[in-house]
């Protein structure tokens, strides 16, 4: 598992043993099964998760009850509720698997010691905060400007896997569009 990490770092920058010794150090392994929560809405978001293994989404309930999609993760993938993992707060959103699911986990104190510790590891986590934000924004304007059909072009040039591995009720959650409505987008 640990392997896996190393290989996601070292797309970014090259690590020597001691150093990934001194990464790994950092984190701890978890399982979950298909539909466990890592991350309850309203309760603590200990950990921020790099997916080594299966598939999650991040979603928000708002008051009526009613699902919304955020995100997906899978294998490669970094993810928690950011608000409440950086500010100690509540969680306001719910990760949830959807596979099984192998993560490695990492806390705040320790993603501060690795920062602090190894400047490589504060220029990783820079890089990919910036990859996470653009990504957000861009589907932010995504929603705000395309249709329906070129919201799910979009996502099936982007991650043609998540058709195979997520239900399309979930994909039209997540796309904003009602299940009908995929149905006719995809045929």
């Amino acid at each position: 598992m640990r392997e896996r990490l190393r290989q996601h770092i070292e797309e970014i920058m090259p690590l020597t043993d001691d150093e990934f010794a001194f990464v790994a150090s950092h984190f701890s392994v978890q399982h979950f099964k298909k539909h466990e929560f890592p991350i309850r809405q309203g309760q603590d978001a200990a950990y921020t998760y790099f997916v080594v293994s299966g598939l999650l989404k991040l979603v928000y309930n708002d008051e009526s009850g009613k699902e919304h999609i955020l995100s997906f993760a899978m294998e490669d993938w970094w993810e928690t509720d950011f608000l409440a993992f950086y500010t100690k707060t509540k969680a306001t959103m719910s990760l949830q698997c959807l596979e099984d699911t192998r993560v490695l986990c990492l806390t705040l104190e320790n993603y501060r010691k690795l920062c602090s510790g190894l400047q490589k590891m504060e220029h990783f986590f820079l890089k990919k905060a910036t990859s996470g934000h653009i990504a957000s924004q861009q589907r932010i304007l995504s929603l705000l400007s395309s249709n329906a059909k070129e919201r799910y072009d979009q996502l099936l040039k982007r991650y043609p896997s998540l058709f195979q591995r997520v239900l399309k009720t979930l994909l039209a959650s997540y796309l904003g569009v009602s299940r009908e409505t995929l149905s006719r987008l995809s045929s």
